[in-house]
């Protein structure tokens, strides 16, 4: 079979996910032997949200944690964007880990997480779909780094600012996750990220929302009665039994801030910080999954051991 060549250059090897906006492709810089992700679009399905996710991509350019752009433009019937190959997503290692992070895991997520969204409000822009799948993980000596990727909700803080006294506004990004402002119609701003953060938090140490799984006849009845389930959980009662008391502290403080209030990152930072310190933990960069995988190898080795080694 013939390779499929974006640019003449990158090869598409296998398909690794799909979403509203795209395919995401693995491949291969032909010209270096790098491994690259490929993103790609109908040209008949509004090409432009791709466009503005490379412009996003390249304005962040230099940001830790974020992919490089390596190519853009059209293939054939398709609009193409190639960007650094990254690891398995947050989501991802929820489920190899058995669906449950320990403390541990979600502090050390958690710092970096948090600085991402920073830097990306630093640059002027808000996320606005913040999820498991929206954080991966590096490769080789980057595979302890967060990277945020999928920009495709992506918006300026200026323009969301000339929206910010509408009402009525469509939800958008992902409802599981979605600010409770979100919910109400209003345009999104810094706190809707970081709100939407702590749900995925809350997420990774239950295994789920509570709000997963409601039953309704319609989208629109769904999003009302997942809004109702959000307004009606304080941050304590979302955390009782599986966070400390800071995870309450974030979800409550990022709730209370207005479209205009700028949060303090260093405060939420500071506040797992202390909860760290006080665990006992080290900062080792040593993850849930990476002593997972070390077990594994370690069982595999015992396995694969002659006799005589293993007496």
């Amino acid at each position: 079979m013939k390779d499929i060549l974006i640019d003449d250059r990158y090869r598409v090897d296998r398909k690794i996910g799909a979403g509203g906006f795209g395919l995401v492709y693995s491949g291969t810089d032909l010209s270096s032997g790098e491994e690259v992700a490929i993103k790609l679009t109908f040209v008949r399905d509004n090409p432009e949200v791709l466009r503005g996710e490379k412009e996003t991509y390249e304005a962040l350019d230099g940001g830790v944690g974020i992919p490089r752009v390596h190519w853009f433009g059209q293939e054939c019937d398709f609009y193409a964007l190639v960007i650094d190959a990254l690891g398995p997503s947050l989501e991802d290692l929820l489920n190899y880990c058995g669906r449950r992070f320990s403390l541990k895991t979600i502090l050390l997520i958690a710092d970096q997480a948090i600085s991402r969204i920073q830097y990306i409000h630093s640059k002027g822009f808000l996320h606005r779909d913040i999820k498991p799948d929206s954080f991966l993980m590096g490769l080789d000596k980057q595979g302890n780094t967060l990277y945020t990727i999928d920009f495709s909700l992506a918006k300026e803080f200026r323009d969301a600012e000339r929206c910010k006294d509408m009402e009525g506004v469509p939800l958008g990004g992902t409802r599981r996750y979605a600010s409770i402002n979100n919910h109400n119609g209003r345009e999104q701003s810094w706190g809707d990220d970081l709100e939407s953060l702590g749900y995925v938090f809350v997420y990774f140490a239950r295994g789920s929302l509570p709000w997963q799984g409601l039953k309704a006849a319609t989208d629109d009845e769904k999003d009302a009665r997942i809004k109702e389930m959000k307004e009606g959980l304080s941050g304590e009662a979302l955390c009782d039994g599986f966070l400390p008391g800071e995870f309450a502290v974030y979800i409550d403080y990022t709730r209370r801030l207005a479209f205009d209030d700028k949060p303090d990152y260093s405060y939420l930072r500071r506040l797992f910080h202390r909860l760290f310190r006080s665990e006992g933990f080290d900062y080792d960069h040593v993850f849930d999954w990476t002593e997972k995988l070390f077990d594994e190898m370690q069982s595999e080795v015992n396995t694969t051991a002659p006799l005589t080694q293993r007496s």
